[in-house]
């Protein structure tokens, strides 16, 4: 039986794609860094260390003299940290960073591979029917799959975006424990009462460079986090 020829089969110039959406995942603690997603997995980079929170301290009086403090009403005593600098020196943040990017690399190659390959399948149809050598029912059956094919790749990316998230917010969790736990350590030594934070663009526009006790933090959380890679 003759098949009849293809008339006008409705194929789109560009494979269709649905918009992705942001997962958000919950976070019942203030976030310690932000990540910005800016590829088609929406796939975390980071982007900067921003500390959200003023720590507070209740040890005793007596800050060692070695390290500098402000001293306000009733003996308060206040230093700061510069958190762009904290980003920048601490290497368990640069480790970190470097392990999201490359989670995130690998995904987004693996999703890009395969979005190129199913546009090849669409643009393929597509001369097929041009060129008016499949009937109508079979450039349909063709096209439907591609959907399918396409709709198994949206779920993998919205799978996939799922992942890095969970990732991400395991990230936030262990960092933020390890320089709570880290801060609590130091403070038992220094005494402050107040730790607090400065970054460009931050809540306090100047901070007084002789409480800046950033140096002296970088160098005791590498000392550990050296250590701690030995084990």
């Amino acid at each position: 039986m003759e098949e009849k020829p293809l008339e006008t089969p409705e194929v789109p110039q560009e494979m269709p794609v649905i918009p992705e959406k942001e997962t958000v995942t919950p976070d019942p603690r203030s976030r310690f860094f932000t990540f910005n997603l800016n590829t088609i997995l929406m796939l975390v980079m980071l982007s900067g260390l921003i500390v959200l929170y003023v720590l507070f301290f209740t040890g005793q009086k007596g800050a060692v003299e070695a390290v500098p403090a402000a001293s306000f009403g009733h003996g308060l005593k206040m230093v700061y940290v510069n958190v762009d600098t904290l980003n920048q020196k601490y290497q368990f943040v640069v480790d970190l960073k470097k392990n999201l990017e490359s989670m995130g690399g690998k995904l987004q190659n693996e999703v890009l591979a395969e979005q190129a390959a199913l546009q090849k399948e669409f643009n393929d149809l597509q001369k097929l029917i041009a060129g008016n050598v499949v009937t109508e029912e079979r450039a349909n059956t063709i096209y439907q799959n591609l959907l399918q094919k396409q709709q198994a790749l949206d779920e993998k990316k919205n799978k996939y975006t799922q992942e890095v998230a969970e990732k991400e917010y395991a990230t936030q969790m262990q960092l933020l424990d390890t320089v709570d736990n880290f801060l609590k350590r130091f403070n038992a030594k220094y005494h402050y009462d107040y730790i607090m934070t400065y970054k460009s663009g931050g809540d306090l526009l100047i901070a007084n460079d002789t409480l800046d006790i950033t140096a002296l933090v970088v160098d005791e959380l590498n000392k550990e986090y050296k250590a701690q890679q030995k084990k």
